[in-house]
């Protein structure tokens, strides 16, 4: 080979090292990303997403169809934040947005669930508004 083709497959080995490498420290050391969870939502507060449990699809569902019915936020937290041990084990604390932290709650609504997914829990004042007149222009009132 001569020298020019050494160069550049040192500089391009080279770069990709570096590439790596910055990956490697930004992603496992620093932990620098964003993990979606799913974490409980109580529905007389909050407009939380609704999980009902198909005995169809899942053999673990209840048996009493009350308790089929579960409710939930999504957290959207930094990594780094998120502690270290396994979110079913009973002493883990449940995750959470605390104040000043990298972290977003989102709760179900129009923009954020999916066709198949439904809302549940309190109505916000503009949307009681128009469902108010939709109602009114339904009965020509």
């Amino acid at each position: 080979m001569d020298k020019k083709s050494k160069i550049f497959f040192v500089v391009f080995f080279l770069i990709v090292f570096i590439v790596v490498a910055v990956s490697f420290y930004k992603f496992y050391i620093l932990k620098d990303y964003y993990i979606t969870l799913e974490a409980d939502c109580d529905p007389a507060i909050e407009r939380c997403f609704v999980y009902e449990c198909d005995p169809a699809d899942d053999s673990e569902c209840p048996e009493n169809v009350d308790e089929r019915i579960s409710y939930y936020k999504l957290i959207e937290k930094k990594a780094s934040d998120l502690p270290l041990c396994d979110a079913t084990d009973p002493s883990c604390p449940p995750v959470s947005c605390q104040a000043g932290e990298d972290c977003r709650e989102i709760l179900c609504d129009e923009e954020t669930k999916a066709e198949e997914e439904k809302c549940s829990g309190p109505v916000e004042p503009a949307e009681v508004d128009e469902n108010l007149l939709q109602e009114d222009s339904a009965t020509g009132g």
